[in-house]
């Protein structure tokens, strides 16, 4: 049994109870020192007497049973201390978001990353004043009262938006301070990253199942029509032929365009080892397409040096590149009359060679692009005006592809423009010094 009159009112240390009345008899004593002093030199007074009655009647004595508590209890004190240390040292190594709070919901321990989550997050305070979520502050309530452990979704809309599952446990051990014997555990794990790939992965399979679809609908409908009423009819079998092969290499177009991407995608992190040159490729492309410029009635004006302009890329990759970006200008600026294309080298300050980097720059004098689009072009499927898109055989994949080319070969993708004032795309890649430089 332990005797009532040595239990702390607080229910919490005797050890601390014990110095505190250690402290009251030490300063008592003190005052009754001084007291006698006074009398002794004649100068006491009735105040005086009676603050020396009053630490007569009030200084604890502490038996032999408090002073070996007493001692116990300071021995221990070392070692709980250890322990938190040693909980510190453990959270300290947690990526992710760790709070410890005790039976009244008061954080005892929270790592750094919960600190970052919850920038008023304090040791000794309640959580609620950090974290303003009712489901998992009425969740801490639940692990408390059934002691079993569950997860709860958490959301973060400042400053940026992010999702976190909360796992919530009872902990039973005594690992942070001896005076502690049961509390919780919130250990928040970021949804954020998955979540975002998951949305990415939706909009990709709905886009590219609507993509598929379209043109596939317009297939079955001509085959039938073909099989039933336009069965002998010469004229209507060749209009119907020919919209079919359209709509077939639209397909085509579309699931090349899709294996190129995840090819792309699967190699990202692999950086290309070949050396070409950036000039070279873009004179082919020039030619290659000159063609389809001159039956849309657009001049390509090329400006490229007399010297090799070498960088380290994957010459197909880069060739597709430059057909998205140059066949772009010439079938969304056709109205400007006439699309640019320039290579050019820059120095990024006076660190020499080591600082040079190859441009490439397609200017159209097309009807321009507005602002809010600009940060959404290299999206998958994203269109400004998609039957448009559609009707000069876009697939909305060409530049999410030209921004993981130029991704992989370490490089960045700048664009430009105003409404109605023609877009401006450039790719700037790391140059490789030529033999003799």
């Amino acid at each position: 049994m332990t005797d009532p009159s040595e239990t702390s009112a607080d229910g919490g240390a005797p050890a601390a109870r014990l110095l505190r009345l250690a402290a009251l008899r030490g300063a008592l004593l003190a005052s009754l020192l001084l007291g006698l002093v006074a009398l002794w030199r004649g100068n006491g007074d009735l105040w005086l007497l009676a603050g020396i009655a009053g630490a007569l009647a009030l200084a604890p004595i502490l038996t032999p049973r408090q002073r070996r508590r007493l001692g116990q209890a300071l021995q221990s004190r070392p070692r709980a201390t250890a322990r938190s240390r040693r909980a510190q040292a453990v959270l300290a190594h947690i990526p992710d978001p760790v709070i410890l709070v005790d039976r009244a919901a008061v954080v005892l321990e929270a790592n750094r990353a919960a600190q970052m989550l919850l920038p008023g997050l304090k040791l000794g305070q309640p959580l609620s004043f950090a974290l303003r979520s009712p489901d998992v502050l009425d969740g801490v309530e639940e692990v408390l009262e059934a002691g079993t452990a569950l997860r709860i979704e958490y959301s973060e809309r400042v400053p940026t938006e992010r999702t976190f599952e909360v796992h919530i446990g009872p902990l039973q051990e005594d690992i942070v301070d001896a005076d502690v014997q049961s509390g919780v555990i919130l250990f928040f794990r970021d949804l954020t990253s998955a979540r975002r790939v998951e949305a990415m992965r939706a909009d990709f399979v709905a886009n590219a199942s609507h993509e598929l679809r379209t043109p596939l609908a317009s297939l079955l409908g001509f085959i039938e029509t073909l099989q039933g009423p336009a069965r002998d009819d010469p004229k209507a079998r060749e209009r119907f032929l020919e919209i079919m092969r359209v709509q077939a290499q639209r397909m085509r177009r579309l699931i090349d365009d899709l294996l190129s991407l995840s090819r792309i995608e699967m190699r990202a992190h692999v950086p290309p080892t070949q050396i070409v040159d950036l000039g070279s490729l873009t004179s082919q492309m020039i030619e290659t397409l000159s063609p389809l410029a001159k039956e849309r009635g657009v001049a390509i004006r090329a400006e490229l040096p007399s010297t090799p302009v070498l960088v380290r890329g994957d010459r197909d990759e880069l060739l597709r590149v430059l057909e998205n970006l140059i066949e772009n200008a010439v079938k969304y600026g056709e109205s400007g009359g006439a699309v640019d294309v320039a290579v050019e080298r820059i120095e990024a300050g006076s660190s020499g060679r080591e600082g040079r980097s190859a441009v490439l720059s397609v200017q159209d004098y097309g009807p321009g692009i507005a602002p809010e689009h600009l940060p959404r072009l290299t999206e998958r499927f994203y269109r400004i005006d998609g039957a448009e898109s559609r009707a000069k055989g876009g697939t909305g994949l060409g530049l999410a592809i030209v921004k993981h080319i130029i991704n992989r070969h370490r490089g960045r993708l700048d664009i430009v423009s105003e409404p109605g004032q023609g877009a401006r795309f450039a790719m700037t890649l790391p140059e490789v010094a030529s033999e003799g430089e």
